[in-house]
């Protein structure tokens, strides 16, 4: 009976475990696109700035380009900048929120198989 316990907790261990890893990835990954995203705005505004306010500057939308003043691109792209920025901090701590989680749950790991050595064995040689 605690041998099937066991099992079922380890299951529930296992379980909760694929899932954090599944979302730290997804945090990480979301995080990687802002920083491109960012860069991306920093770069742009710094090939805007030393520009003459009169030149004539477009802006992408979809497959075409429509004339904007060169202040317009230059709001929109600190804003990007700012927003980018803003998400980073945002992902940041979700990611140290979610490395927390998976520590806890693998220290619970830990003590269920220090508790049930039986367990450990059973599982060494599902694996191998």
């Amino acid at each position: 009976m605690a041998d099937e316990a066991n099992r079922s907790a380890f299951m529930e261990i296992q379980g909760r475990m694929i899932e954090l890893t599944g979302k730290l990835k997804q945090v990480q990954n979301q995080a990687r696109n802002k920083e491109g995203e960012k860069k991306r705005a920093f770069l742009t505004l710094e090939e805007l700035r030393p520009l003459p306010e009169d030149t004539n500057t477009y802006k992408s939308i979809g497959r075409t380009f429509v004339l904007e003043p060169k202040s317009v691109l230059e709001n929109e792209q600190e804003q990007k900048l700012k927003d980018s920025e803003a998400a980073i901090a945002s992902l940041q701590t979700s990611k140290e929120y979610l490395e927390k989680q998976i520590a806890e749950v693998e220290s619970n790991l830990r003590e269920l198989l220090q508790q049930d050595p039986g367990l450990a064995r059973q599982i060494m040689s599902m694996t191998m």
